[in-house]
Order: structure tokens, then sequence, then C-alpha cells
């Protein structure tokens, strides 16, 4: 008989998260996807763009998500299709923009997307862990970048 060695809390802390994270998102996801009639990918790409307010390298909107260009390539292909987004050639590469069918998309989405979120993440925390918690991620992310970064150099 073999004795299992025990999860660290480390492990255990990250499978909590994965946990939550997944069933938050897949809740939201549920809640704005299927209405909007777009795909989470679709609605990622799309809520960059308009948040950038100008265009997107391409190779800057899969670095933002952190897909692979291949796979990015592939779906603003089909988006382009759907009339959805616009990709602008030039000699120093692709720059990708929301058409007005994409920008009505997020914009009529929209409330969708913070009413999820807020029934299904901040109602649940209440607005002080929810302030607590954006704070943390924020830190995550900031780390995040810094590292990354170091690494590139």
């Amino acid at each position: 008989m073999s004795t299992r060695r025990s999860l660290g809390s480390a492990t255990q802390l990250w499978l909590l998260w994965k946990r939550v994270h997944e069933t938050i998102r897949a809740e939201v996801i549920s809640l704005t996807t299927v209405p909007a009639d777009v795909s989470d990918p679709e609605l990622s790409v799309l809520v960059t763009l308009y948040q950038a307010r100008q265009p997107v390298r391409q190779s800057e909107l899969a670095r933002a998500l952190r897909w692979d260009r291949t796979r990015l390539s592939h779906l603003l292909t089909r988006m382009s299709r759907r009339g959805y987004i616009e990709r602008i050639k030039s000699s120093s590469g692709v720059d990708v923009a929301p058409l007005p069918a994409g920008i009505h998309l997020i914009e009529s989405a929209a409330p969708e997307l913070e009413a999820a979120v807020q029934q299904h993440l901040v109602d649940r925390l209440g607005d002080s862990d929810a302030d607590t918690l954006r704070s943390f991620l924020e830190r995550l992310n900031r780390t995040g970048r810094a590292e990354r970064s170091g690494h590139e150099s």
C-alpha cells in the first residue's frame, strides 16, 4: 500500500482559485455571450478593441490576450466574415479595428456583462471585498508584467 503525500497549501490555493474562477467565468459568459450571439473569444477581442479606442496591431492584440498568433488569426478571419472587425494591412504589419457591427455588439452586451459580473462576483463578495480583490488582482497583474518584461530583456 502506497502512502500519498498531501498537496501543499499553495497548490490547494491554486486549485481553489481555478475552481472559483471557472465557475464564475462560466456563469458570467453564459449570461453575456448567448444573448449577444457571440463566442467568449470574440467577446474578448471586441472588448479589447473597444477599450483601445483605436486600431490595435494584430501582434499586440495577441500579446494582450495572451493567445497564440495563429489562434487569433483564425478567429479574426471568422470575425471579419461576420462583419465585426476589419484588418488593415500596412508595410509594418496588420492593424485590427472594430466595425460598426462589432461596436454595436459590445455596447449592446455591456449592460448584460455588467449585471452578470455584479450578480456573480461583486454581490457575492460585497463592495469592500470586491475592492480588496481588485487590489490583489492589480498587484498580481503588475508583478506578472514586471517579471515577463524582465525575462524578455
